[in-house]
């Protein structure tokens, strides 16, 4: 028994006020909390790794405890109480939590300990947080006891030992994409039996309500969420129902052929009844964007002949190596596709497809450091087959063999972005600079997968497209281009938040990696963060690719309209209208990060390379 009075009679709790009453300055914490704005964001920012580092402790005692308790007996232990059951009971005795809550605390530490040890360091260093860790748990459970376990814990490390921030759906692609390209066959058995299971279900709840469910494919999951959207939308400004109240009152409306209709009671209203069936059928088609390489419809191929981690890190689909001998198969080329997924009912699904341009193979991406020297540090045997995967737009990451059946379907039409060829893509549309192509949209949108902004998961393609660095539409030759690395996707409040606040995003191209870009956001108070470590350069190599030509000329500099002013009529004027001196400060404040911070070890591009102010 600790002198901490665990267990004893009126003895305080673990933790209490003990940690409360700790040398803060011995443990690296403020004294205080009078601090400027910077000094809070240092602290939560610290605070943040100190959390991550204590959920690691944490797993390491439970770990123990399974050592202790579990490990020795679990291959013969035959009881309906068995020693798992036994630890889980001591853990949740101590801590004050369910029997369940208790097993899974088990379940993660014994994963990190066994299937993730690479990760469980990531967790130790602060460079993924405590609410990842689940995430990452339970997307590599189908990966325990097969030969090719350590590399996956191996490249997920590396990843997220990148410079960048992360987020949830970025994580769950992360190890979705690392599971899904190493065992094709293992992934694509189980999705049929996970066809086979999908069901509908009904479940009681409490004051009178229920919950309808019902599992399936998720292209037609997005389909139906998009159709009741829809619907949902029918309603004036005035509607009293939130978001999902009106939801779920116009999935019935569409199940029942029933009136749905806006509850404001405005006589006034041009929403009061709305005929569902009508909406339905007159909308227009509704698009569901998935992204995946031209050689992942071809199929699986076999991994490296050396069966080096290294070789099974990279597929062939991705066409990365640089040696044409280190696949079984050498890859002909690296192409990016985008297949669109369209449906008119639920019922009827057709697709679409935008693939890049196809590149030789000696023109490949340059290979990531970080990722190689890790996977090349897991000892493991590497699998026989390695297969591409897909990106659907705000579902996440899946399989080859999920794209192929979405290939296969009679209504699929698959549409190259580019014609083959090395000729640059417009960027632009013909008759406006401003307005980005149709193929730089879809490539940044699939560039991006998500918001921009570190930690949110808005799907780039229910988002917008900002340019970076502002558009000048007075002075375009000053202002930001239209142009890949001018872009960037944003959720409508993030573009509104830089648009109106006092944050400043940037994005340049990354020195080291010829095709892709870095980005930085700053606070108002000053404090940098990198952007995504994640993007769809990661999950599709082939992006790095892709050319767009440059802009089109800005023509001839308009007309000023303003009148000059008699000598009596003068007053004080700005140097610059506000909007103007705004983005100039804009502007020279992303020069001055690109040449004063070292980005944690990323080089900055030379000061030729930043745009020049007003």
């Amino acid at each position: 028994m600790s002198d901490r009075g665990v267990g004893a009679v009126n003895a305080p709790q673990v933790g209490g006020v003990a940690w409360a009453t700790r040398d803060h300055a011995a443990m690296g914490l403020p004294v205080s909390f009078d601090l400027p704005v910077g000094g809070h964001l240092d602290a939560l920012a610290d605070l943040a790794a100190g959390a991550a580092y204590l959920e690691w402790r944490r797993y390491r005692h439970v770990a123990a405890l399974h050592t202790d308790l579990v490990l020795a007996e679990e291959d013969r232990d035959e009881r309906a109480v068995d020693a798992f059951a036994q630890c889980a009971a001591r853990i949740a005795t101590a801590l004050s939590v369910s029997q369940y809550v208790a097993e899974r605390i088990l379940d993660s530490a014994v994963a990190l300990r066994d299937r993730l040890p690479r990760v469980f360091e990531c967790l130790r260093d602060g460079v993924v947080s405590p609410s990842y860790i689940r995430t990452i748990v339970s997307r590599t459970e189908l990966i325990h006891g097969r030969s090719y376990q350590g590399l996956v814990d191996a490249d997920i490390a590396a990843a997220l030992r990148k410079p960048g921030s992360w987020s949830t759906g970025r994580v769950r692609d992360l190890c979705d994409q690392m599971v899904y390209r190493r065992d094709p066959d293992a992934v694509r058995e189980r999705r049929d039996d996970a066809l086979k299971g999908r069901c509908f279900f009904t479940e009681a709840g409490l004051d009178g309500m229920a919950t309808v469910g019902a599992t399936m494919s998720a292209e037609r999951a997005a389909i139906v969420a998009r159709v009741v959207e829809r619907l949902a939308a029918q309603v004036c400004r005035h509607d009293s129902r939130t978001k999902t109240a009106r939801a779920s009152d116009a999935l019935f409306a569409l199940v029942e052929h029933a009136p749905f209709g806006c509850d404001c009671a405005r006589p006034d209203c041009t929403f009061t009844v709305v005929d569902a069936d009508e909406v339905a059928a007159n909308a227009a088609r509704i698009v569901i964007h998935v992204v995946t390489d031209t050689t992942t419809l071809t199929g699986p191929v076999p991994a490296a002949a050396n069966g080096t981690a290294e070789g099974a890190a990279e597929p062939a689909a991705h066409a990365r190596t640089q040696d044409a001998d280190t696949t079984a198969a050498a890859a002909e080329g690296v192409a990016v596709e985008e297949v669109v997924v369209e449906e008119q009912s639920a019922d009827a699904v057709a697709a679409e497809a935008v693939s890049t341009d196809e590149v030789p193979a000696e023109a490949t991406a340059p290979e990531d450091a970080a990722m190689g020297e890790a996977a090349v540090e897991a000892i493991a045997e590497g699998p026989e087959l390695v297969d591409g995967v897909g990106y659907i737009a705000g579902l996440g990451i899946v399989s080859g063999a999920h794209i192929r059946d979405l290939a296969a379907d009679p209504a699929t039409l698959i549409r190259p972005l580019g014609d083959g060829t090395d000729t640059p893509l417009p960027a632009t549309q013909p008759a406006d600079p401003y307005r980005p192509s149709a193929a730089l949209n879809t490539y940044i949108r699939a560039r991006d997968q998500y918001c921009t902004w570190p930690g949110c998961t808005t799907p780039a393609w229910d988002g917008d497209l900002d340019h970076i660095t502002e558009y000048d539409h007075h002075h375009p030759e000053q202002g930001g281009q239209t142009t890949a690395t001018g872009l960037g996707a944003k959720c409508r409040f993030h573009h509104l938040l830089k648009t109106f606040g006092d944050f400043v995003d940037d994005q340049y191209p990354d020195p080291d990696h010829p095709g892709r870009i870095i980005r930085t956001f700053t606070i108002p108070e000053g404090r940098t963060v990198l952007g995504p470590a994640y993007t769809g350069h990661d999950t599709h190599p082939g992006l790095d690719m892709i050319v767009f030509g440059d802009p089109p000329g800005t023509g001839k500099k308009k007309p000023s309209t303003s009148r000059t002013p008699t000598p009596d009529e003068s007053e004080p004027t700005r140097p610059a209208p506000r909007t103007e001196q705004k983005h100039a400060r804009r502007r020279q404040e992303r020069n001055r990060n690109r040449l004063r911070n070292n980005l944690k070890g990323i080089r900055p591009p030379e000061p030729d390379d930043a745009p020049p102010p007003f």
